[in-house]
């Protein structure tokens, strides 16, 4: 493959690389501004709860949430009827998304378990939540395969 087949549709190989550049160097600089600010404005406790929580978020996503994603796409392909791609890619995605959204919701578990002296900062039943939050994304995730594969039907009995 040449480098033009690489950079996509209009981009030259160098355009792409020039891209790719930027775009890493602004990442950089947002990581090195966010441990700058970090360190400056918080103690070592706090800084040190924000590596473990950065070091538990990889070993979740390393651990848990790839494999997951990976077996529900085995499981898929060697079901009896063939899923497409698209489909599979679309409740991947929507596992991801409610993995993402539940570690969100992981500090409020953790903080409901400790004394706290005003009852309004925690005032809700995060566990119910977390659930409809998985309820309301299976169905979504659900009826945008619907959606897609009535397209897609429609777009095969067209031809």
């Amino acid at each position: 493959m040449s480098g033009r087949e690489l950079s996509g549709p209009g981009m030259s190989a160098r355009t792409m690389r020039l891209t790719r550049t930027i775009l890493i160097g602004v990442g950089v600089l947002g990581l090195v501004l966010g441990a700058v600010v970090l360190v400056s404005k918080q103690d070592l406790p706090a800084i040190l709860g924000v590596a473990a929580w950065m070091l538990g978020a990889i070993i979740l996503h390393d651990a848990i949430l790839s494999p997951v994603v990976f077996l529900i796409g085995v499981v898929a392909r060697h079901a009896g009827r063939r899923v497409s791609k698209v489909v599979l890619a679309i409740i991947q995605g929507g596992i991801v998304t409610g993995c993402l959204l539940m570690l969100l919701v992981v500090p409020e578990f953790y903080a409901k378990t400790l004394p706290i002296a005003n009852d309004t900062v925690l005032p809700f039943d995060y566990a119910a939540r977390l659930g409809f939050m998985w309820l309301g994304l299976a169905v979504l995730t659900a009826g945008v395969c619907v959606v897609y594969l009535r397209v897609a039907g429609r777009r095969n009995v067209a031809r």
